[in-house]
């Protein structure tokens, strides 16, 4: 696990060093992504993500990241996406109508409700549950994680969700299928629980 190379997508957005310095706590080596040239030779990807969903794509494609990022997933290589990297996944966002998602998982992200004792964004702590597969191996049932958005996906398949929370209702908080992997909250701002699930991510390289 420590020899793990993990590259860190850079698109312009996003909190890279908190992400890159909690794999480095987790166990891997972090190298960040500027462009196509510099995936050559990683182990694993990671997207994270601060930021809106249309320009998080327009970075992506202005680097020319985003056909390699697709290829990377199609071909079956380890993936890592974290709240936008979770949400570019999908085939669209209410955030940014009209602009396409990577497109790899079916589904669509949409923006949350505001209702009776429901704030927009979902900011904070909350529980993880119907934990299933690699990323939560030995991570008890209820563990919680910090979350910041406003907007999120929708799986057309309910099957990939690999734990849920409720906030006004369930919500997919990660998908896993394979070696794709994702997250709407941040493990880079989780404490301890987080790098237990970045120390699982690296264990499956």
């Amino acid at each position: 696990m420590s020899s793990a190379r993990v590259g860190v997508v850079d698109y312009g957005r996003g909190n890279l060093r908190s992400v890159s310095k909690a794999l480095e706590a987790s166990g891997a080596r972090t190298a960040l992504v500027t462009g196509p040239a510099e995936i050559a030779g990683l182990d694993a990807l990671v997207v994270p993500g601060v930021g809106c969903f249309g320009d998080c794509a327009a970075n992506l494609q202005a680097t020319g990241l985003w056909a390699p990022l697709r290829e990377w997933i199609a071909s079956g290589r380890p993936y890592l996406g974290i709240c936008l990297g979770y949400q570019l996944l999908f085939e669209g966002s209410e955030e940014s109508p009209g602009v396409p998602g990577l497109g790899v998982i079916p589904g669509q992200v949409v923006r949350f409700s505001s209702g009776a004792g429901r704030k927009v964004p979902h900011m904070g702590w909350n529980q993880l549950c119907d934990l299933r597969g690699p990323l939560y191996d030995r991570i008890p049932e209820a563990t919680a994680a910090y979350f910041v958005h406003s907007y999120y996906p929708q799986p057309a398949d309910p099957e990939l969700a690999s734990a849920t929370c409720e906030y006004g209702g369930l919500f997919a908080a990660s998908v896993s299928r394979d070696a794709l992997h994702a997250t709407q909250f941040h493990p880079e701002k989780s404490q301890a629980a987080g790098l237990a699930i970045l120390r699982n991510f690296l264990k499956i390289l």
